[in-house]
């Protein structure tokens, strides 16, 4: 089981202003800052850069460890070199929209873990993220879960090479990612994960014969969606569980997200 699960209260964990500096002060040492005895022109751009980094990286860390306190050392490294490797992505390929990359760690990372607040992930098991674009969920859940195996497809092409890329930088050897449209995979996993790719009707015919016959008990779909959805589940027909994320997060977007649950079998 990873380090960083289950449930956590929303207010067991915030970065106190010594941690903040603390944290500050290592990236900057990491990006070769200049002290204030380099203060040339060039220098202190590159010091307010730097801030500005150590800042963005302090916020990623409030809010991750404030619903996941237990993040090893190397987890929470990893969420930082996230947040810079889609940073740089997300400028050349629009994985998310442009305005929302400034709530990348509440909106889309945080949002991603939602899933680890209503089901775990065995070591061993196999997760299967379909229509991951940006790697979303797919590659904060691998962070989260280092001992389980996830495979990310989609249909773009461009998308999927951000996505090998971001996982090859971070050395994230549970996952891998390939252009392939969910309806044409053949292997098994044990899990399906999922962003709001499509009406739950349109969405689950693709994955319905891609779960493992073997798997455990809570196998199936964790499908992250908005809104009232009792017309969209009445529509697929499916047996389905909603779990209202705002019971686990605190902040606002989350009033109306929800993670729906529809079992393998």
């Amino acid at each position: 089981m990873p380090e960083a699960s289950g449930r956590y209260c929303s207010t067991s964990f915030v970065l106190m202003p010594t941690q903040r500096h603390r944290l500050q002060q290592r990236y900057r040492s990491d990006a070769g800052g200049v002290g204030p005895a380099n203060c040339c022109p060039l220098h202190a751009r590159n010091d307010r850069k730097d801030d500005s980094m150590a800042t963005i990286f302090a916020s990623i860390m409030d809010i991750l460890l404030r619903y996941f306190p237990n993040l090893t050392d190397h987890q929470r490294d990893l969420f930082q070199q996230l947040e810079t490797e889609f940073r740089s992505w997300n400028e050349r390929l629009n994985l998310v929209a442009r305005p929302d990359v400034e709530n990348l760690a509440e909106r889309h990372f945080l949002h991603s873990l939602g899933i680890a607040q209503v089901v775990q992930f065995a070591a061993g098991t196999a997760v299967l993220d379909v229509g991951t674009g940006g790697g979303l969920p797919g590659l904060p859940l691998a962070i989260l879960f280092p001992e389980v195996k996830f495979h990310l497809v989609d249909s773009i092409g461009k998308k999927i090479h951000a996505v090998q890329e971001m996982a090859r930088t971070l050395h994230l050897s549970n996952v891998t990612a390939e252009q392939i449209r969910a309806e044409q995979l053949r292997p098994q996993y044990d899990y399906v994960v999922s962003r709001a790719v499509a009406r739950l009707a349109t969405f689950h015919p693709w994955i319905a014969h891609r779960y493992k016959s073997n798997g455990p008990a809570n196998s199936g779909l964790y499908y992250l969606k908005g809104g009232d959805l009792s017309e969209e589940i009445a529509e697929s027909g499916l047996k389905a569980e909603v779990f209202d994320l705002s019971q686990y997060f605190q902040e606002e977007f989350f009033e109306t997200k929800k993670v729906v649950f529809v079992p393998a079998r």
